[in-house]
């Protein structure tokens, strides 16, 4: 059966992209640790980030490194902090945050019920970010 992830990328499930390439995609989660918290799955579903072929890993750490600056120009934290953790969901997924402490990579911190308005409007904030960085891979809203 496919992994949520699969479903959101194959659009039977809602999603907010702010990049599609022909390896992965990114988009806000739905349960943000802060405005901006971005997923960066692979299109190819895979469990464990230690299975990824060496050039999709690889891959994913420089979509990774771009939209971490769109989201430092964008949200301006100090830091953006990334994690792969992989238990809710069984498809690799990278986690970039805005942070400003260690505490706000605290899963245990999730919004479980964000406004919906406010994950659109950090979607196009992002997104605008990315634009203005040069990036042609920017997802339509």
């Amino acid at each position: 059966m496919a992994s949520l992830f699969t479903r959101i990328i194959a659009g039977e499930l809602p999603g907010r992209f702010v990049w599609k390439d022909d390896a992965c995609v990114a988009f806000l989660t739905i349960a943000p640790l802060a405005p901006g918290h971005t997923l960066v799955v692979p299109r190819e579903e895979i469990d464990h980030w230690i299975d990824l072929p060496e050039e999709l890993a690889t891959h994913l750490m420089t979509v990774s490194q771009k939209i971490a600056k769109g989201i430092q120009e964008a949200f301006d934290p100090v830091k953006v902090g990334m994690m792969i953790a992989g238990l809710e969901v069984p498809h690799v997924h990278l986690h970039l945050t805005p942070i400003r402490t260690l505490q706000d990579m605290n899963f245990a911190n999730q919004d479980p019920n964000p406004d919906p308005k406010e994950l659109d409007e950090a979607a196009e904030k992002l997104r605008a970010a990315l634009r203005s960085l040069g990036y042609e891979q920017v997802a339509d809203a």
